[in-house]
């Protein structure tokens, strides 16, 4: 789709293809934008092949500038930066075409609207760059190797707040990267999607689902506090 201020701007984010996110994302996007812009909905479940692609047809073809907006809820200002990095090195000499910003696929007026604000969206020239040497090199200590899901399911079901307050608790506990405590890590989806969001504890191999705020509580208190498992919680495969 074209904007005034963009010749081209291309959406990327997971479950933009298929499946009930798809289809209402879909729906709702051709009922703000119109039918044209279901060709620039670029699905990034497989990887960012398909962006790429479409990128190097918009650079050969001239259609600058261009905006891609990343509706990956997951995403974060290191994604956003990893963004533009990839496509300064594919724009070369042009990357002062290209811009970027993270928007919202289940609020598309919102998003419609950010749409109109080029001062809100961010240049592919001088990106930043990670140093080469920082504080995060090292592995913390840990006795368990916690995967909590942040796929797009699981943080439907409020996945993400659910995290940090997993990592209150733990800290509070004394049980966040000590020698017998808990590594946490974000993960896409585990499965089984519809029981969760989705827990696994490593290396003792349970696989929990926390709904709420009691639950994960619960599980830190009892299983990683008195180390036991937590029979009511896990998951029925």
């Amino acid at each position: 789709m074209k904007t005034e201020t963009y010749a081209r701007v291309l959406f990327a984010g997971p479950d933009l293809s298929h499946g009930s996110f798809a289809e209402l994302t879909r729906r709702q996007f051709t009922e703000q934008f119109g039918a044209a812009v279901l060709g620039d909905l670029l699905d990034t479940n497989a990887g960012h092949d398909e962006l790429w692609a479409r990128v190097r047809e918009c650079l050969s073809s001239t259609e600058l500038p261009l905006l891609v907006v990343d509706l990956d809820p997951l995403g974060s200002s290191q994604q956003l930066d990893w963004l533009r990095g990839e496509l300064q090195a594919r724009a070369g000499e042009r990357a002062d075409q290209l811009f970027v910003c993270a928007g919202n696929a289940e609020d598309v007026a919102t998003l419609a609207a950010l749409l109109q604000q080029p001062e809100k969206h961010l240049g592919c020239v001088d990106v930043p760059q990670l140093p080469e040497s920082h504080a995060w090199s090292c592995i913390p200590p840990h006795r368990y190797r916690v995967l909590l899901c942040n796929g797009p399911r699981c943080t439907r079901r409020g996945a993400l707040p659910l995290w940090k307050l997993l990592r209150e608790e733990l800290k509070a506990a004394g049980r966040l990267e000590t020698e017998d405590g808990v590594h946490i890590t974000r993960t896409q989806c585990q499965f089984p999607c519809d029981q969760g969001p989705t827990l696994s504890v490593y290396p003792s191999g349970e696989w929990y689902r926390i709904r709420d705020a009691a639950e994960v509580k619960r599980l830190v208190q009892e299983h990683f506090v008195e180390e036991r498992a937590v029979p009511e919680l896990i998951m029925r495969m």
